[in-house]
């Protein structure tokens, strides 16, 4: 057991102050919220086990709650029996699953992100117009994977850097659109936009902002604290794109930043010379893990919350018919 942490401070409680800035909005987002609350409703109605396609959203500690309620994850539709009842996650998947779904007969509900079946729906529409589509993301992140598997092959280019854009093979002539992941770097993303309409002046732009609201807002609200914290925290998985992101928000404003998925991983020399430290989490992280961060720190320290509020989150994604009926 970690050893509490030696202190100077004056008064009753012999703990050193540490003021904590808590970002927000952080945690969980419409379509994270969404997707777990189809999971729950498939075992409700249909009973255990519901098998679902890859993990539901990017989080050990959501995977593990849904596990004991009966759920069962599984990385392709292979491992799922005939006539069981299988969940897609929220990001999306290729069309052939689906297909292949059907074609087994299996009973699905799709819990892919709206904000990800939009973008799903653009590339279908500019792939109708013609255009060959350049596809800003991670590659093997399941959401690329699902976005580049709604077109045919050869017909979407992953970019994932500036550098990719210097070595793609178009011409100024050729008929060009770009899309982008929904849980980006907004800095990065732009600088690649940029990039590519140097060179393509003709390329189409979505609409609209692929990037999604939830991981726009997550970012500038880490933006906001990061400056005056010597630590940022944030709760999120290896593998949970937008979680990653907050890190390198915070560290590219010159703020050391740490992610971590449970409150245990902290470390007590890891507060040697903060007197403030910002925390944040990933849209797939419940509030439920900030709280046990929050108390591990005031083991440690005379922790002082302070919440700071950069917009409010309303959005509401319905859940799909078949669980509502």
């Amino acid at each position: 057991m970690n050893a509490p942490f030696p202190s100077t401070a004056s008064g009753n409680d012999p703990r050193l102050p540490l003021q904590l800035l808590i970002a927000a909005p952080r945690g969980f987002c419409a379509g994270v919220d969404r997707a777990i609350e189809i999971v729950e409703r498939a075992l409700e109605k249909y009973g255990a086990p519901v098998y679902v396609r890859h993990e539901i959203v990017h989080n050990r500690y959501v995977v593990d709650s849904l596990k004991a309620k009966g759920a069962i994850f599984v990385e392709d539709l292979d491992e799922v029996p005939d006539d069981a009842h299988v969940v897609f996650s929220a990001h999306g998947v290729p069309k052939s699953v689906p297909a292949e779904a059907e074609r087994r007969k299996l009973l699905y509900v799709d819990a892919t992100c709206p904000l990800v079946s939009k973008v799903h729906r653009q590339a279908e529409r500019q792939i109708e117009k013609g255009q060959h589509i350049l596809f800003i993301g991670h590659e093997g992140h399941p959401e690329v994977i699902g976005t580049m598997g709604q077109v045919p092959e050869g017909q979407i280019t992953l970019v994932e850097t500036i550098e990719d854009v210097a070595k793609l093979p178009f011409g100024q002539d050729e008929d060009l659109s770009f899309l982008t992941q929904t849980t980006l770097s907004v800095d990065d993303t732009r600088e690649i936009v940029e990039a590519l309409q140097e060179r393509y002046p003709q390329i189409v732009a979505p609409k609209a902002e692929d990037i999604c609201y939830a991981t726009s807002n997550r970012q500038a609200s880490v933006k906001e604290i990061a400056g005056g914290c010597d630590l940022v925290l944030v709760i999120g998985a290896p593998n949970s794109s937008n979680s990653l992101r907050l890190v390198e928000v915070a560290q590219r404003m010159g703020t050391d930043a740490r992610l971590i998925q449970r409150a245990s991983e902290i470390e007590p020399e890891w507060l040697e010379g903060v007197g403030t430290l910002g925390l944040t989490a990933g849209a797939s992280a419940p509030e439920k893990l900030v709280r046990e961060v929050v108390d591990r720190l005031s083991d440690w320290r005379a922790v002082s919350e302070e919440i700071i509020t950069t917009t409010e989150e309303k959005m509401i994604f319905k859940l799909p018919r078949q669980l509502t009926d």
